[in-house]
């Protein structure tokens, strides 16, 4: 099958076998695979993964138990041992042992097929199309900020980063009636934005006041994080979603000013489906270019343009 690999210097079109799957599992036949900052992190050494890489995406089971046959699925990243105590405790997100699919000891989804286990697998209703599809897993990670933080009385919101995920965020904080400003570098992206009834402003006309109750920082860079502590109210809190190699800002201000720090990484993939499936989350304008699976790696440079919000790969269609 073909697959982007990365070597752990550069990522590259390659020929592998067909993955197999124990009893546990299922082969998947990828038809649309999403491109993410965590993969273009991957390219500067993020994780020291080495493998498949990518883990957006939506596919349909072609190998395994008969009553995953045929289904149209998408997957949680995370797949974990289900016996150490994080597992047992009902945090098996944070397994001691686990593998992260196209991340963290796992092969990825950038390739023709894929093995998964079944506890990862989620199926999609017929009349969500997979360019809607493929957005679950970090509609589901935007989406566990809403678990962690009440953003409705936090007396405003502010996201930092108009890519991906800030798009993903402030969707999710719109849809729940909370008020919400998108801090952007792009004049395309937050119209994007704009268009969804989300209040904007360029980062170079932001003028950060201390006074947010919640600040999310999906930068995906450490000044990211900067401008978030010169945001952020005393005693409120900073949500941080950016994944990034690199060193970060004095944390001082933290202290000073008793900033609760937040780490936010995957959330609920029902939830996801469901606001995707019904159109409480709209992402039809975040997709900014498709590429064949034989052109992938054109894809990951498109992804890398500040210009672009959404990349996918399709893989077999």
């Amino acid at each position: 099958m073909l697959a982007v690999v990365y070597d752990g210097k550069s990522a590259s079109l390659q020929e592998r076998s067909r993955p197999r799957c124990s009893r546990s599992e299922a082969v998947v036949a990828v038809r649309t695979a999403g491109v993410c900052g965590t993969d273009l992190e991957i390219l500067k050494g993020y994780m020291g993964f080495r493998g498949v890489m990518g883990h957006e995406f939506v596919g349909v089971v072609v190998e395994g138990p008969p009553a995953w046959m045929g289904k149209r699925v998408v997957a949680e990243i995370n797949c974990v041992c289900g016996r150490c105590d994080m597992c047992t405790s009902g945090l098996s997100n944070h397994c001691r042992d686990r593998g992260v699919v196209g991340i963290d000891h796992r092969d990825g989804v950038f390739a023709e097929f894929v093995a998964l286990p079944t506890a990862n697998l989620h199926s999609l209703p017929e009349g969500l199309d997979d360019a809607a599809a493929v957005f679950v897993e970090p509609l589901a990670a935007a989406m566990q900020v809403l678990r962690q933080v009440k953003v409705e009385s936090a007396g405003g919101v502010v996201v930092i980063g108009d890519g991906r995920l800030g798009q993903l965020v402030a969707r999710v904080v719109k849809s729940v009636g909370a008020k919400c400003l998108l801090v952007g570098r792009h004049a395309g992206k937050l119209e994007a934005a704009e268009k969804q009834g989300i209040e904007t402003v360029l980062a170079e006309r932001f003028v950060p006041a201390a006074k947010a109750g919640v600040v999310v920082d999906a930068s995906g860079a450490a000044g990211g994080l900067e401008l978030a502590m010169r945001t952020v109210r005393p005693r409120g809190t900073i949500v941080l979603k950016s994944t990034f190699t690199g060193g970060g800002p004095n944390p001082a201000p933290l202290v000073i000013n008793e900033v609760t720090v937040v780490g936010s990484r995957c959330g609920p993939f029902p939830e996801a489906i469901a606001a995707l499936a019904s159109g409480k989350v709209d992402v039809s304008s975040l997709v900014s270019g498709r590429f064949p699976l034989g052109q992938a790696l054109e894809a990951l440079e498109a992804a890398g343009n500040r210009d672009n919000i959404k990349v996918l790969i399709d893989v077999q269609r």
